[in-house]
């Protein structure tokens, strides 16, 4: 049976429409293991970051953060600064070995360029000596090791504040460890700051129980909802022993860090 020339036009039309959808380049880029990443995006999360000496704009897909990296508590090491009137407080921790580096606190110029919709890494990369994220009260995060040669903290803990952070030799304070002014304040299972990779860190505590090294994988994260994600998302837990707050590398590609 012959068919009408119109219903060919239409035919016609609707194989090019099909063809051209099928060549489409716009698909999801292959992470070259045959499946494709998933991505998040954190845009949930970036009002919390909001402290005096740190802000943030978006740029495409990125979000660059910029601190000065004082913390809004006190601590030791404001003595002899010009901050030393409003913030200065003698240390009333709990460690009975704690020590007084010779460093005080100093006004940084730290700029963190984050991707706004972290994405698993084929590769992952090591986290270095010195800055590998922020918090939401603008602090830096530092990794488990002491410099210069990837010590272990073992001695150099003692010289971190009763918040659990301490400057480096050029003032830039930083925490290595639970930011114990943060969780006091807002809670042990709060949302804590990023990574440079992009991906959140959490506190020690996540549905009522406890989180240890054991529930997380080598990068020291997983996947899981959070009342920030409620649909999941990855993310860093901080725990109480080494390496607290980031194992074996990030789990997705960071960002640009200078200071």
């Amino acid at each position: 049976m012959k068919l009408p020339k119109s219903f060919s036009v239409l035919f016609t039309m609707i194989l090019l429409v099909v063809i051209a959808c099928s060549d489409d380049d716009s698909s999801p880029v292959d992470n070259g293991g045959g499946e494709t990443p998933t991505t998040f995006n954190i845009n949930a999360v970036l009002t919390k970051f909001n402290a005096a000496g740190l802000s943030y704009e978006i740029n495409g897909n990125n979000v660059i953060f910029t601190t000065n990296g004082l913390p809004d508590h006190k601590s030791p090491y404001y003595l002899g600064t010009e901050w030393e009137a409003d913030l200065y407080e003698a240390y009333n921790g709990s460690n009975p070995d704690f020590v007084l580096n010779p460093n005080r606190i100093a006004e940084q110029n730290i700029t963190i360029t984050i991707p706004l919709n972290p994405a698993e890494a084929i590769n992952k990369e090591a986290t270095a000596l010195g800055v590998m994220g922020v918090a939401v009260n603008g602090v830096v995060f530092y990794n488990q090791y002491a410099g210069p040669n990837n010590q272990p903290l073992t001695s150099e803990i003692n010289s971190f504040d009763q918040y659990l952070g301490h400057p480096q030799q050029m003032g830039g304070y930083h925490y290595h460890q639970e930011p114990t002014f943060l969780t006091e304040k807002f809670g042990s299972n709060t949302f804590l700051g990023l990574l440079a990779d992009g991906f959140p860190v959490y506190g020690p505590i996540e549905n009522g129980e406890e989180v240890t090294n054991a529930d997380l994988d080598e990068y020291h994260g997983h996947t899981s909802t959070t009342a920030d994600f409620p649909d999941g998302i990855y993310h860093y837990h901080i725990t109480a022993e080494d390496p607290y707050i980031n194992g074996n590398g990030y789990f997705g590609t960071p960002g640009n860090i200078t200071n």
